[in-house]
Formats: C-alpha cells, sequence, structure tokens
C-alpha cells in the first residue's frame, strides 16, 4: 500500500480514536454553519428551468417581451372556461358577463379589460353597449331570437368563433363551452410570461381570488391561467415531499432496526443521516442553488448511501470487536480498510454524478452537482464522524450503564443467511467463465433491447394526474394531498378546442421589416407549405402583419388605396412605403392586432402557423425549421413554440442520458484502474469491478423499456445514477476481497467477502431501495417511475455485485495470480497492511 496514503489513513485513525470528543465538535461547528443556509434554501418548478439557453425558448422570450397586447412585460390574463348545455344562451352568457363584471368591480383583480363570446354577441345586438353592465341589461331585454340572430351574424368572425369549442354549431346557435379572458396589470417589473413555468407568478394570488369569486356567482365557469398553474407546480412537490418523506423515514427505521439491533447504533446512524441532509441543503442555500423537483431525489439518495457506509463501518467494527480487540483497535483495523472503500466508492458516485455537467438541462446540472457534493458531505460524516461517535458512545458505555441490545455482525459464516449470500461463490468454484460469457450476451441483449427506450418532455410531467389515486385521498390530514385541477382543465381545453383546429407554430424573424421586400418575403413563406402546416389553395394558414393589414384594407378604403399604390404585383401586399403603411395602421383601431406581430421598432415580426392536429411533434418541428429557413436568405428567423421548445428539450434529456452514461463509465474506468493501481499496485483489478456494473445498466436501461418508462426530465440521470450508486456494491467487495486475499486462497478469501461484507450490502440494499422506492407514493407520477427505476437498480447492483463479480474475480485472479491457493503476495507481510481482524493488535503491529 502506498506510505503516503497510509499515512493519511494512520492520521484519520489517530484523530477518531485519540481525539473523538474534538471530532465531533469539529462536525458539530460546521453543521451550525451549515444550518444557517438552510433558510436561504429558494425552489424552482416546472418546465422553464428546463428551457434556459434553448435557442427555441430564447426565441420565444423575445417574441413574449417584443410583441405587446396581450404578449406585454407587465400584462396578465385569466380564463374563464364556461361549461352548460348551450353556453351560448341566454341566461348563460349572462353568467359570463355578471361573473366579468364582478371581477372588474374588484380593485384587487387589477382588470384592464375582458371579452367572451357573450360580450360580441351583446354588442351586435346593441353596438353601444360598451360597457359590462350595458352588455348585461341589453341581454336581459333581448329575447332568444334576437341572441341567435346575433350568434349566427359572428358565425365568420375570428374574434367570436376562437373563443368557442370545436362543437359550435350556427344553425342551432349552440356549444358547450366557451372561453373569456380577463386583462390584468400588473405591478411595473413583475412579467406573467413564463409564470406557471418558473414555479412564482405574480397571477397567483389574482387567480386564486378569482376563483372564490367565481365559486360563488352563478353558471359552470371554471378559472384558469398561469398563476394556478405555478401554484399546483409548488404545491405538488410540497404534497410529495409531505408524503414521500415520513413513509421513507419509517421504511428505513424499520430496516436501521434490523441492520443494527441496538438503540444507541440506530440512534447515531440516523443522526449522521440527518447531519448529511443538513450539509448538502445548507450548502444548496449557501451557494445559491435552486432547489428544483428533480433534487426530491437528492435526500433519498443522500439516505441510500449513508445507510450504505452506516451499516459497513458499523459491521466491520462489530467483526473485528468478535476477534477480541478492545474499542481502540477495532476501530483502527475497520477504518483501515473502509476509509479507503468510502473514498473508492466516493470518487466513482461522484465521477457518476458529475458527469450530468455534461446535459446543456440546469437543472440537471445542478442536480449532478449538488449529489455529488451531498455524497462527498455523506464519505466525511460517516468516514470519519461516525466512527469518532461509536468509539467516544462505546468508552461511555464501559463507564455507565447505557443499554448495549446487540453488537453481532450481520452475516456469518454457517449461517442461512451466510448461505444464501455464497450462491455466486458456489457459481465461481464451478463454472466462473461459462457464466461471465452468458451474463455478458445477456447484458448485449439487454443492451440492445434498451435502444428503444422513448423520450419524453411535457409540462404534464411536473404537474399531478388529473386523477390522484385514491389511497393518497384517503391519508388523514397533514398528509393528504391537495386538490388539483389544472391537468383535468388542460385536458378539457385539449379536447374541447383544439382537437379539429389544430396548434400553432411561430416564426421569429429578425431584420429591419421597412425594408421593401419585407412582407413579400412573410406574404411568399406561407407558399407550398410543408404537410403538417394546415393549407388551403396551397397556402397556409397563417396570421401576421400581412393579415393584419389585409383585414384592415377591408374595412377601411383609405388604407385600402394607400395599400394599392405600394402594391407593384396587385396580391394585396404593399412593397414600397412600408413605415408609411405601419404608422397608419398603427394609428387606426387595428394597432393592438399589429402590435402582436410587429415590434414597436419594426425590426422584428412574427407570423403564426396552424399546424394539422394529427402531426407528430416532430414533423411539425422539422416543418416549421423548413419554412424558418426560407427567410434566412435575407433575415435571421427561427422557429418557436411550445411544442418546439418542448421537442428540443426531449433530445437534450437524451442526448444528456447517453453523454452521462459514456463520461459515467469512462471517469469511472480511469478512476478505478488508477486508485487499485496507487492503493493495491493491480489496475486490472478495476475490470472486474466494472463487469457487474455494465450488467446492471444494461439490465436497468432494458427494464425502463419493458415498463415502458421514458427518459424524461427526472429519469434522464438514472443511467449515471446506477453507476454511481451501483459502483458502491462492487467495491466494497473488490476491496474487501483484495483485503482477505493476502491472507488466503481465492475460494476462501471470497466467501469470507461475501459473507462479512454481503451482509452489510443486504441491509443496505434492504434499506435503501425500500426507502427511495417509496417515491412511487409521491402525487408526480415521474417521480414515482424515478424512485421505482433507482430501486431496481439497487436491487441489480447488489445481486450482480454478490452473483456476477465473484466469477469475474475468480477469473480475474487466474489471470494475475501463480497459484490461486496462495495467499497473493505471499500474505501480510508488513504492518502498514495490516487490517485483518486476524492478524492486528491495537497498534497495528502482527500478534
Amino acid at each position: 500500500m502506498d506510505l503516503d496514503h497510509q499515512r493519511v489513513v494512520d492520521w484519520a485513525d489517530d484523530h477518531i480514536v485519540e481525539r473523538p470528543g474534538k471530532v465531533m465538535l469539529a462536525f458539530f461547528v460546521v453543521t451550525a454553519v451549515f444550518t444557517v443556509g438552510l433558510g436561504n434554501v429558494s425552489t424552482e418548478a416546472g418546465t422553464q428551468q428546463f428551457a434556459e439557453d434553448i435557442p427555441a425558448q430564447e426565441a420565444l422570450d423575445r417574441v413574449n417581451d417584443e410583441f405587446s397586447s396581450s404578449y406585454g412585460a407587465d400584462t396578465g390574463s385569466t380564463q374563464l372556461i364556461q361549461r352548460d348545455q348551450n353556453v351560448l344562451s341566454k341566461q348563460s352568457m349572462v353568467n359570463m358577463l355578471r361573473l366579468q363584471q364582478k371581477l372588474e368591480e374588484r380593485p384587487e383583480m387589477r382588470v384592464s379589460g375582458t371579452s367572451s363570446a357573450a360580450s360580441v354577441v351583446a354588442q351586435t345586438i346593441d353596438p353601444n353597449a360598451t360597457t359590462l353592465d350595458q352588455q348585461i341589461t341589453t341581454l336581459e331585454r333581448a329575447t332568444q331570437t334576437d341572441v341567435r340572430r346575433a350568434v349566427r351574424q359572428n358565425a365568420d368572425n375570428p374574434a367570436f368563433t376562437g373563443t368557442l369549442s370545436n362543437d359550435f354549431n350556427e344553425e342551432d346557435a349552440s356549444a358547450s363551452a366557451t372561453i373569456g379572458v380577463v386583462e390584468h396589470t400588473l405591478p411595473t417589473g413583475l412579467s406573467s410570461s413564463s409564470a406557471g413555468q418558473s414555479g412564482e407568478s405574480p397571477l397567483t394570488p389574482i387567480q386564486t381570488q378569482a376563483q372564490r369569486i367565481a365559486a360563488t356567482s352563478d353558471g359552470d365557469i371554471t378559472v384558469f391561467g398561469s398563476g394556478i398553474i405555478s401554484q399546483e407546480f409548488s404545491t405538488v412537490t410540497t404534497d410529495s415531499l409531505l408524503i414521500v418523506t415520513p413513509a421513507a423515514v419509517l421504511l428505513i427505521v424499520l430496516f436501521l432496526v434490523i441492520a443494527y439491533r441496538d438503540l444507541v447504533d440506530l440512534l447515531l446512524g440516523a443522526f449522521a443521516l440527518a447531519m448529511a441532509v443538513i450539509w448538502t441543503f445548507g450548502f444548496l442555500g449557501l451557494a445559491g442553488i435552486p432547489f428544483n423537483q428533480i433534487m426530491i431525489a437528492v435526500p433519498p439518495l443522500l439516505l441510500a448511501v449513508g445507510i450504505d457506509f452506516g451499516i459497513h463501518a458499523v459491521n466491520r467494527y462489530r467483526e473485528d470487536r468478535q476477534t477480541g480487540l478492545d474499542i481502540d483497535a477495532a476501530m483502527r483495523v475497520a477504518t483501515d480498510q473502509l476509509l479507503v472503500a468510502f473514498f473508492i466508492v466516493t470518487g466513482t458516485t461522484v465521477i457518476g454524478f458529475l458527469s450530468n455537467l455534461a446535459s446543456d438541462l440546469p437543472p440537471i446540472r445542478d442536480f449532478g452537482v449538488v449529489a455529488g457534493v451531498g455524497i462527498t458531505f455523506t464519505f466525511l460524516i460517516f468516514g470519519v464522524f461516525l466512527p469518532a461517535a461509536k468509539v467516544w458512545i462505546d468508552h461511555k458505555r464501559e463507564r455507565y450503564p447505557i443499554p448495549t441490545f446487540s453488537q453481532s455482525p450481520l452475516g456469518q459464516e454457517g449461517s442461512a443467511l451466510g448461505d444464501v449470500l455464497s450462491v455466486g461463490v458456489g457459481i465461481a468454484d464451478r463454472a466462473p467463465v461459462i457464466f461471465l460469457v452468458a451474463t455478458l450476451l445477456l447484458s448485449a441483449g439487454a443492451g440492445a433491447y434498451a435502444t428503444g427506450v422513448d423520450t419524453s418532455f411535457s409540462q404534464e410531467d411536473f404537474l399531478p394526474p388529473e386523477e390522484v389515486p385514491a389511497y393518497l385521498k384517503a391519508l388523514p390530514e397533514p398528509f393528504a394531498p391537495s386538490e388539483y385541477t389544472v391537468v383535468s382543465q388542460l385536458n378539457f381545453l385539449e379536447d374541447k378546442f383544439t382537437s379539429t383546429q389544430g396548434g400553432t407554430v411561430t416564426i421569429y424573424v429578425e431584420g429591419r421589416m421597412e425594408n421593401d421586400a419585407a412582407l413579400e418575403q412573410v406574404y411568399r413563406a406561407g407558399e407550398d407549405p410543408p404537410d403538417s402546416f394546415v393549407s388551403e389553395n396551397r397556402r397556409a394558414e397563417s396570421e401576421s402583419i400581412v393579415t393584419v393589414i389585409q383585414s384592415l384594407a377591408e374595412q377601411d378604403e383609405e388604407f385600402a388605396a394607400l395599400v394599392d399604390r405600394n402594391d407593384r404585383d396587385d396580391n394585396g401586399v404593399p412593397d414600397d412605403n412600408l413605415g408609411e403603411i405601419y404608422d397608419y395602421l398603427e394609428s387606426s383601431p387595428m394597432e393592438s392586432q399589429a402590435s402582436q406581430y410587429l415590434a414597436e421598432d419594426h425590426r422584428s415580426t412574427r407570423v403564426v402557423y396552424t399546424v394539422s392536429a394529427d402531426a407528430s411533434d416532430r414533423e411539425v418541428t422539422n416543418d416549421a425549421r423548413q419554412v424558418a429557413d426560407r427567410f434566412r436568405s435575407d433575415y435571421d428567423a427561427i422557429a418557436t413554440g411550445s411544442t418546439i421548445v418542448f421537442l428540443e428539450v426531449s433530445d437534450l434529456i437524451f442526448t444528456s442520458a447517453v453523454t452521462s452514461l459514456a463520461l459515467a463509465l469512462g471517469g469511472t474506468v480511469v478512476f478505478l484502474v488508477f486508485i487499485y493501481w496507487l492503493l493495491e499496485d493491480l489496475p486490472s483489478i478495476a475490470v472486474a469491478n466494472l463487469i457487474p456494473i455494465v450488467a446492471s445498466v444494461a439490465f436497468v436501461a432494458a427494464t425502463m423499456r419493458l415498463l415502458g418508462i421514458s427518459f424524461n426530465a427526472f429519469t434522464a440521470t438514472i443511467l449515471s445514477l446506477t453507476i454511481g450508486l451501483g459502483i458502491d456494491y462492487s467495491v466494497h467487495v473488490v476491496h474487501r476481497f483484495i483485503d482477505e486475499r493476502k491472507e488466503t486462497d481465492v475460494m476462501t478469501a471470497l466467501r469470507r467477502t461475501v459473507v462479512g461484507t454481503g451482509g452489510a450490502l443486504m441491509g443496505s440494499m434492504f434499506t435503501t431501495a425500500f426507502g427511495i422506492g417509496v417515491l412511487v407514493l409521491s402525487v408526480l407520477s415521474v417521480l414515482g417511475q424515478f424512485g421505482v427505476l433507482t430501486a431496481i437498480s439497487i436491487i441489480y447492483s447488489f445481486v450482480t455485485s454478490l452473483v456476477v463479480l465473484p466469477p469475474a474475480l475468480v477469473l480475474w485472479d487466474r489471470i494475475v495470480n501463480d497459484d490461486p491457493n496462495e495467499p497473493m503476495g505471499g500474505g501480510r507481510d508488513s504492518p502498514s497492511d495490516s487490517d485483518s481482524p486476524m492478524t492486528a493488535t491495537a497498534d497495528g503491529d502482527l500478534l
């Protein structure tokens, strides 16, 4: 063993054994510092966090910033979704107008304007009915015939039909749903453009108050908007933590009771776990990293590694105590072996998590950093603090009547558990080569099957399901989840308002829009549209500054003449004096419509195209980019919109998963080869160490496809996470095997390894698999998927470490050692290599 490394371990041993009180005090001081950081932890939720730095999202943000009206930076809107047998009946429309009036009369609603189908009908009946009070009076006095006539008059009015459900019937003057809109003026500097995605929205208090007002009004009218979506983004995170955390604690305590079988050791282990969580989240606050929804998985991960370290530390110490060593000597022997193993595990685990830094998605990068830092903290706490506290407490036990229940280790030779754990040893003794070849072939097949795993990203991933499971609803307060409405409303809107109309994509164009050919190019871009675009007469259905100009020309003869004078090819699109055209337009009644498509400085525009409802997201995205390319000879153009942004994020999720996996595997190989060469002069054993990990990754990916789980914002980290957590099990086995192999033959060393270390591994596996598996109770279904996959990866890693790794170690031993029946390297012949409980004294000398 490297002497410098041994000096570091000896230095740590001296502090742990000789000065445990001072070590504990130092850790308490650091805990107090990190506790201060807990108050600074901020939260971030929703989809916006994933779309940062994505070109399509940056373009969408510019669209929201530059085009005023409903896209203004200091405005926001609320939707009033009305359902009825016929929302165009006289009474239904009166109910809608009365709710609009109630909201307008409340100063706290900050209403700047309202609109609805009911308002259009009322003003059609009486053009002078400009106020809501006048419109209500108009409808109340109107006959049903008047109402039907007004509805039919507006059958071709997009401002009217655009608010009605797909089942609008002109002849019957009926529809089953409609949407009214309430515009709000927000305090200066507060933008609603990203509300509902970032997790915080200035519209939330406004819309929750509007919900209360609507609940006391007549008719079936639901308040909906970005503020309510934002609220549920945050609420579902809190509810999930409130359900998952107690369940995880109960299961973890149950398994820790079985693993430790001693009250004092149980409390010590639990305290160390709490300390690891405090350090990690204190770091989060001090570093200014926001807590996003993926980080809900961080506490279970810390518990997973912390429990593993704690059980191994206590179990190995108990093994050494059973050989007759006193407290100090036993802890020196245990930490000599475990500090090295913990360091290797921490290094490989941190590499696995930090591989996520290669992701282009900020939340995944933040998750990798926080998880890596947390695992490092866990190493320090369980590698130094817990052993020191154990020494301190056990010395107190000798002086005071502190109750002791059991100090026997998990897994002993000759026990039933030992026989079960030795299955892999039997395979290694009889047919290691055949078994390894079969395992590698099966892993290759699983990996090939796993290439069919899908990727997905949607707003619904971050929202609760439309129907919360009954077993969660049955939970008592305060654990019962809130009532959620957003997904049902989104599904209703999609079903009633978009199933026949399809969606839209936006082409954002930057350039001088007063150039003579600017509008002509906007017009020509819609010719011969791609298949996914809705078209008529080989022209794409669109809305742009060109359609606004054409609409005003139909209503204003003077403007029509102006357009005609500047239209060289008589296609209704002006080619000259565009500055004059825009000035006239911006002083007309259609100024607000124009501002939605032309920037105030005339240096950018947006074109909104309607796309087919049955086109896939990828088809729409590819076609939108094709149309954007038509502008790029003279302008900078980019396709954007939620469909394109979400597809780009979905693609990045898959890229992140593959890249992180490659980096994690590569980094782990390099680290293990280096560390085994440095510590043991056995770099080749790293290959044997990796075999169970590669098999576990392949099996986890194949299980994802088998269960129909896609790579999403949460599961994108699962493959690198499998390496990070899975390496834990194989490193403990390999390091213990090297330790035992120096003293005895290969099969005896292997049997001692799997019985001694395997017992601790099994306790850790059950505790962490169930502790993380409780994420399945989360209200967020994708978080439940993450919990299930993480638990599966832990189980796979445990099984492969005890079944696949022993044959690999036997095969490795045959290659590097001349005689498998003799101790490796002639046995332990120096005090520096003395860490066997059978040969060491308190000072580490040979007996």
